[in-house]
């Protein structure tokens, strides 16, 4: 497969309830984190990337305004992750041979990672390719195609754990201990920012 069939979906349509307002909009380097995420997406799939917003959708898109892509409105953010991905899965299934899952607060992450993802999946393109992290596993990940219904069968506030534990045979995994950090709380941002 060539990378060119992989589009890039970020994950920024969360309330951000323990960060007490909209963190995809906090700056690290005066960058917010949901643009630095589309900025990654866009610098591995070019028009490739989809952006699905939902909470302060209008603030957030406006943050993300250079380059191309597409936004994507999650009308049911409130009802979990699942609804995020499901919107990004619908919003590329037409097109996309895999969908690489990314979420907007990781600032660590870098386009190196991503690039490294998107060529192990073009080696074995049946494969799920997703970061290994703090003796964990998770996004960014691709996953294929065919798994795109599994995808949009999710359900709740869970991210796509389910589907990638559904198929331990299909597993490729990249270590990448940046994937660990996250801005949950706004002492992470500050533990970043220091």
């Amino acid at each position: 497969m060539k990378p060119d069939n992989v589009y890039a979906i970020v994950l920024a349509a969360g309330s951000s309830s323990r960060f007490g307002g909209t963190k995809q909009l906090a700056k690290i380097d005066g960058e917010t984190l949901v643009g630095r995420a589309l900025r990654l997406a866009r610098a591995v799939c070019g028009e490739r990337a989809v952006l699905v917003t939902g909470n302060d959708r209008r603030r957030v898109a406006s943050a993300c305004t250079q380059g191309g892509g597409f936004f994507v409105v999650n009308a049911d953010y409130a009802s979990g992750l699942s609804t995020s991905i499901r919107a990004g899965i619908e919003a590329v299934n037409p097109v996309a041979g895999a969908a690489l899952l990314l979420l907007a607060d990781q600032p660590l992450i870098g386009i190196d990672h991503l690039q490294t993802l998107i060529a192990a999946w073009c080696r074995r393109p049946d494969a799920i390719v997703a970061s290994a992290y703090a003796e964990t596993l998770g996004p960014p990940a691709i996953f294929p195609r065919d798994l795109f219904p599994a995808l949009a069968a999710l359900r709740g506030d869970r991210g796509a754990r389910r589907v990638i534990d559904a198929h331990p045979e299909r597993l490729e995994l990249i270590e990448c201990q940046a994937a660990a950090v996250d801005v949950d709380r706004p002492q992470d941002l500050e533990s970043l920012r220091n």
